[in-house]
């Protein structure tokens, strides 16, 4: 809380407090006060008084509130009519709290604490004894050397005191001692902070809902098009305030405001007419996104997104006040995309172009969002109100030229110093190299299916080429059944890889371990012992094998079982094959096993061959 400058006087009757709140909040305030005690509040400013003598409420006081100097006066009768009251210069000693509250002792009473009263204990629980600091008044010397802000520059000194209950209003600190370039600068940084490209471009590429607030249309479109139209039907400039219509509440504000006169020179006109765009830019941009509706939100987003009320700028041309506004829209808000800044300007050259009538109308609205907001309340005192009034006294074709030199002006998304096109460049490649691996994942997933299939064609072909050779295997035993009618089966088991000799494809024996093959029928078994392979009978198996090849190849139609044994004959050298024989039945019959691809082959041969 601040505590106000404040002065006392007096009569026979009546004590008079005359109490400065510059930029309070007026409407809204509270006076307290009975026997000796005082208290006023109208925020941000607190007020208790411990009074000389005793002052009474009997219907005869009056209170009044200047709103141009901020001063409150309030009268107020004397208790005991004549009374004079001593020390009512002595502030400091007013302030003082009627009560000074020390520490409790370490050791009570219990005699003593029970007798405390009922007054003492309330006392207790509700404190009113804030501690105030008198306020000192700046002297003149010291006021010129504040930077001015404000309206045509008119105000300084404002957040001096206010700056810690004003700090949601403004992003400057100590707005009177930083000049204006000085903010500029400021204000650049804190954009580029706030700068967050992620949040950019998801608006930028997930843009629904943005294109559906585009689609509103303000009051300001309908009356546009009413004044065109009629201004081609008569073929001459009609009057633009008469497309505009004030509300009841509207002319009530505006019956309250108190008329002025604003010497301003060029310079400064110039600054007027600039902040005038940055504030109807924020507010066009309000409108749009919340389609007409007021919320909670719709102070901050006009002031935020106004660099002239977030940070006291003052612009010195119309492109300076474009690349402020993108670079705040594209910085703060919910809805962050460049069309929204473009929309904003096209809305304020309509409104621009229908005259002081519509400008005034949107400032109303300004003045009502900041008046029923806590503590926007004072950039009405600082800027709002002053245009209220100042609009209405300028001619319609200053705001023409205005308004045209609007919409010359240009706003590209390298303006903004934001780097918006390298990061749409950026996320596009990024876009179209997942787009890429997407379909290519697409593709191998169609093509999954087929060589699935063609994996299980050749696994059927391949079983059922392993079921036709176990048939032939079959038929060819069941052929070689003895003339008794009896089948020899195997008894043993053969082991190839332990026992049979290695021969390569020259017939030379690698091994000369023995074969040991175990025969046996219904009544007896055969014992053979082989230490040899004669090169005669590599030769029969070499010419047995080939015909079992083209056998099998006619018989199955398979062209895998050539090109094996071909390979197989190419890298006999590095990996021979290893074969076994064994007698069956009174035939004898010769098995070759490979070890890569078992082929099982029946010779019929001569037993003195053998």
């Amino acid at each position: 809380m601040i505590t106000p400058a404040f002065e006392l006087s007096q009569d026979p009757d009546f004590l008079t407090i005359i109490i400065k709140i510059p930029y309070a909040k007026a409407s809204e305030f509270d006076v307290y006060f009975e026997g000796e005690d005082f208290k006023f509040y109208a925020k941000p400013y607190f007020l208790r008084l411990t009074l000389p003598g005793r002052i009474v409420e009997d219907g005869r006081e009056k209170a009044s509130y200047n709103t141009d100097k901020g001063i409150f006066t309030i009268q107020i009768p004397k208790e005991i009519p004549g009374q004079y009251f001593e020390g009512l210069d002595m502030l400091t000693s007013l302030l003082a709290p009627k009560k000074l509250r020390s520490a409790k002792p370490l050791v009570e009473e219990i005699a003593a604490s029970a007798q405390l009263s009922e007054e003492e204990e309330e006392e207790e629980e509700f404190d009113w004894e804030i501690e105030q600091t008198p306020y000192e008044e700046t002297a003149e010397s010291t006021l010129q050397q504040q930077y001015c802000y404000g309206f045509g520059n008119l105000h300084s000194g404002v957040f001096e005191r206010l700056q810690d209950e004003l700090s949601d209003v403004i992003d400057i600190k100590d707005p009177d001692r930083v000049p204006v370039n000085e903010r500029r600068r400021k204000r650049l940084a804190a954009e580029a902070a706030k700068f967050d490209p992620d949040h950019y471009l998801a608006d930028f590429f997930e843009d629904e809902a943005i294109q559906h607030v585009l689609k509103y249309r303000p009051w300001w479109v309908d009356a546009h098009k009413k004044k065109m139209a009629l201004q081609e039907e008569n073929h001459q400039e009609p009057d633009r305030q008469t497309f505009v219509v004030f509300s009841e509440e509207e002319r009530e504000q505006l019956r309250k405001f108190k008329n002025k006169s604003y010497l301003l020179d060029k310079r400064t006109r110039h600054h007027v007419y600039l902040s005038l765009i940055d504030i109807l830019l924020a507010y066009c941009y309000e409108i749009c996104v919340n389609e007409g509706d007021k919320n909670v939100e719709s102070s901050w987003n006009v002031r935020k997104l106004s660099a002239t009320l977030c940070w006291l700028e003052s612009f010195t041309s119309i492109h300076d006040v474009l690349v402020s506004f993108g670079r705040r829209v594209l910085c703060y808000p919910l809805y962050r995309h460049f069309t929204l800044v473009t929309r904003a300007i096209d809305d304020t050259v309509t409104i621009l172009q229908l005259g002081k009538g519509a400008v005034l109308k949107c400032l109303l609205e300004i003045h009502k969002i900041f008046r029923e907001n806590d503590p926007s309340y004072i950039l009405n005192d600082l800027f709002i109100t002053d245009y209220c009034i100042w609009i209405q006294k300028i001619k319609s074709k200053k705001l023409a030229v205005l308004a045209e030199s609007l919409k010359k002006a240009t706003l590209t998304k390298s303006h903004t110093g934001l780097e918006l096109e390298e990061l749409e460049a950026a996320a596009v490649l990024v876009q179209e190299e997942e787009s890429k691996l997407k379909d290519a994942g697409t593709v191998s997933k169609q093509q999954l299916p087929s060589s699935e299939s063609e994996t299980s064609d050749s696994e059927e072909s391949s079983s059922t080429s392993s079921s036709e050779t176990e048939g032939s295997d079959s038929d060819e035993r069941e052929s070689s059944t003895s003339e008794d009618g009896k089948i020899n089966p195997l008894q043993g088991t053969l082991q190839e890889e332990r026992a049979a000799p290695l021969i390569d494809c020259n017939g030379l024996r690698q091994d000369t371990n023995t074969s040991m093959f175990e025969v046996s029928d219904e009544k007896s078994k055969v014992s053979l012992q082989s230490t040899s392979v004669p090169g005669k009978l590599i030769e029969e198996l070499e010419k047995q094998m080939h015909t079992a090849i083209r056998l099998s190849e006619q018989a199955e139609g398979l062209a895998t079982a050539s090109c094996v044994v071909s390979q197989q004959q190419e890298n006999c050298a590095s990996e021979p094959d290893s074969f076994s024989k064994d007698a069956i039945g009174k035939g004898n019959f010769l098995e070759v096993s490979s070890k890569k691809n078992p082929l099982l082959f029946l010779c019929s041969t001569n037993e003195d061959e053998d």
